[in-house]
């Protein structure tokens, strides 16, 4: 085995680099859990990527994953582009289209945006980890972390966060 970084020959005799960084390793020594209440203004994004970033910091966290489990059927977790807002609307509309408050559906107990949000959140999905180095989360440039509400009308929702991992060292 070749050292990381150090070139090698594929299984056509080509020279190639390895592509894997150097691996850090962090024995899981905290495992820290909060809910996150989220009041959202009916349909549409919410960026809780600050809040998740809190919990990291109150959590002392250092290394590790912190995943993120909405607690509803009609609403979801993602993370998508956090510079431009123009995204946000057009992924709305997308949804909208991909799901219909019009379609006939069946299920429509609790109103006609019911069903489509439900739908939504199949699509697009109620849970998220990210990986945590050296306090903060792993994200690309542009990403943030949004909940998205499916629903038309203001609900209260709760996001469990739970980051395992190593404890940040002591200054």
């Amino acid at each position: 085995m070749q050292a990381s970084g150090s070139p090698q020959d594929d299984e056509h005799g080509r020279i190639m680099t390895d592509r894997l960084s150097a691996v850090h390793r962090a024995a899981p020594e905290l495992i820290a859990t909060a809910t996150l209440t989220i009041a959202t203004r009916g349909e549409g994004f919410s960026d809780i990527t600050g809040d998740v970033a809190r919990f990291l910091t109150q959590a002392e966290a250092q290394d590790g994953l912190v995943f993120l489990h909405l607690r509803h059927t009609s609403a979801s977790l993602v993370i998508q582009e956090n510079a431009d807002p123009d995204v946000q609307t057009d992924l709305v509309t997308a949804l909208r289209r991909l799901a219909p408050a019009e379609a006939g559906w069946v299920h429509d107990v609790e109103g006609p945006d019911d069903m489509p949000a439900h739908v939504k959140t199949m699509l697009t999905g109620v849970s998220l980890h990210v990986p945590v180095i050296a306090g903060r989360m792993g994200l690309g440039t542009w990403q943030g972390i949004y909940l998205v509400e499916h629903r038309a009308k203001p609900h209260r929702r709760e996001v469990v966060l739970q980051f395992t991992g190593s404890r940040r060292p002591e200054d």
